[in-house]
């Protein structure tokens, strides 16, 4: 089968590799289908590492992905070839001390797609799962639907953790997919007051289809002066979706007393830091957001209700063989890029 492999910094090529067998009796083998370009994967891309994980050449990334199931071991039900499934790309082994209290998203022997030292990505045509990690889709759900349903489970995990309701007030520093996908899982939580800043006109611009009552480009305005303005009690939950040390200075600067800060981006750098005395005072929350947890399935009810345009996110297309192209382009935010999606 053909694989996309990144090969040292922003390099990559197409090899010709074994394709995958089943070797466990829950295991699937799927025919990949559509995957997402993540920002994660670009930090692979772009820097080699996301903290502690260091890519080790040649290695594969993709994560956020459709796949059609074309093979199943002895023990899986419920899934036979044909299917049409969701992935989650995390593998958590089920048994130990996290996984025993339902976070298995820190799972201690955790497998997760297209992360060094655990698990090849999904950038192929072939690729083998246990079955506990897909889902299957309805006739009425695309692949590149059932693809967004994992970024925006992390955007509904996010608000879960954050323990906002409706008369919540929030900002969403970073208007990219993810912050986009925590948009949407607030306002199934009926909140109706939600600021958004991103330095990308094209995404503020989403940013209000997704239902912002005030955006702004930081690059522009003071954001933290702006929001003061229209709130002068500040604000309950400030999501930091984009990993940028501003972001998170704004953030704590827009919560209001007992506020809660949820640190949901990825920076580059190993450091950040914050105002104590603003943290201290105002006695702060901040609250670190672990990709997600068991939210897959609450995603694909959002995405299949149609009460938000879910695949609106999906701005740009590329065949297999352009995967550089796409990673290039979310690197660079070309064009307006919000989620790039590549077919396989």
């Amino acid at each position: 089968m053909r694989q996309m492999v990144l090969t040292d910094i922003r390099r990559m090529e197409m090899r010709n590799v074994a394709d995958p067998a089943i070797t466990q009796p829950d295991h699937v083998l799927l025919k990949m289908e559509t995957i997402g370009v993540c920002g994660s994967d670009v930090h692979y891309y772009t820097t080699g590492r996301i903290g502690s994980q260091i890519v080790q050449y040649p290695f594969a990334v993709g994560h956020e992905a459709a796949a059609t199931v074309l093979e199943t071991g002895p023990a899986v039900n419920g899934l036979k070839p044909g299917d049409r499934v969701a992935i989650d790309p995390a593998m958590p082994c089920g048994h130990c001390d996290q996984c025993r209290i339902n976070r298995s998203h820190t799972c201690r022997n955790l497998g997760f797609l297209g992360t060094p030292g655990q698990a090849e990505g999904c950038l192929c045509e072939k690729i083998v799962m246990p079955a506990g990690s897909l889902f299957p889709i309805p006739d009425t759900m695309n692949f590149e639907q059932a693809a967004m349903s994992e970024p925006l489970s992390i955007g509904i995990y996010a608000v879960k953790l954050s323990g906002i309701g409706p008369d919540s007030r929030i900002a969403v520093l970073g208007a990219g997919p993810i912050g986009l996908s925590v948009m949407i899982a607030a306002r199934e939580k009926g909140v109706a007051v939600m600021y958004v800043t991103d330095p990308i006109d094209g995404r503020l611009n989403a940013a209000a289809t997704y239902g912002a009552v005030w955006t702004g480009n930081p690059d522009r305005l003071d954001p933290v002066a702006a929001v003061a303005e229209r709130e002068p009690l500040l604000l309950d939950a400030v999501f930091e979706c984009c990993g940028q040390q501003s972001a998170l200075d704004q953030g704590v600067e827009m919560l209001a007393p007992a506020g809660t800060l949820m640190l949901v981006g990825i920076p580059e750098v190993d450091r950040v830091s914050f105002s104590i005395d603003t943290l201290r005072r105002r006695e702060l929350r901040l609250l670190n957001v672990r990709r997600q947890n068991e939210c897959v399935e609450t995603a694909l009810d959002v995405v299949a209700s149609g009460r938000h345009a879910v695949d609106a996110m999906v701005t740009h297309r590329f065949d297999f063989e352009q995967t550089r192209d796409a990673f290039d382009m979310v690197a660079g935010y070309h064009d307006n890029v919000l989620k790039a999606m590549i077919h396989i």
